[in-house]
């Protein structure tokens, strides 16, 4: 996969290749084009792209593309694979969010857990998450921790609240697939 970070106001772009088999099952790439990291509206430009989206487990092997718009969560039994670019975030900004920037978008929450708070960023979904720090660097924050990772890190997140803040001066790009989970 390449990926290239946006020039001026030129979104950055990922590029996916989908494999898949042809008629006469013979290994075949379905799909190959670069894909915008679009900014979320508001105080914090969060720019991403969702990448692939299944709607089952185990998952159908699609011929289509998979992309609709979803929220934060994975769907039901499903997953989400997506790129995610975290700007530095200033005091100001974040004074600017709602308390529940994120959680709000959260659907549907999991039974178990405190309520995510303390940070706009904090939330969690009741999925089982991969995440890889491509580059850059970016606190994890926890319930009552927090944890620096850089690029080459690998956070394997289980249903519990967290927060990804970019205390630092340059932009960090992480890589997720969220997995639909049991309840915790």
């Amino acid at each position: 996969m390449t990926i290239s970070q946006g020039v001026g106001t030129a979104p950055a772009m990922v590029r996916r290749v989908v494999t898949g088999l042809d008629a006469e099952d013979k290994a075949v790439v379905l799909f190959d084009s670069r894909l915008p990291l679009t900014a979320a509206p508001g105080p914090y430009p969060i720019a991403s792209s969702n990448l692939w989206i299944t709607e089952s487990y185990p998952p159908a092997l699609a011929a289509k593309d998979t992309l609709r718009p979803i929220g934060v969560s994975p769907p039901k039994n499903g997953t989400k694979f997506r790129v995610i670019d975290f700007p530095p975030l200033d005091a100001a900004a974040e004074a600017a969010m709602p308390p529940d920037f994120v959680a709000r978008q959260v659907d549907p929450l999991p039974a178990r857990g405190r309520p995510a708070t303390g940070n706009p960023m904090m939330h969690r979904t009741r999925s089982l998450d991969y995440a890889v720090v491509l580059s850059g660097e970016i606190d994890m924050m926890l319930d009552d921790s927090i944890v620096h990772v850089r690029a080459g890190d690998v956070i394997v997140q289980q249903a519990t609240n967290h927060a990804w803040v970019n205390r630092g001066t340059e932009p960090c790009r992480m890589l997720f697939v969220l997995m639909d989970s049991q309840e915790p």
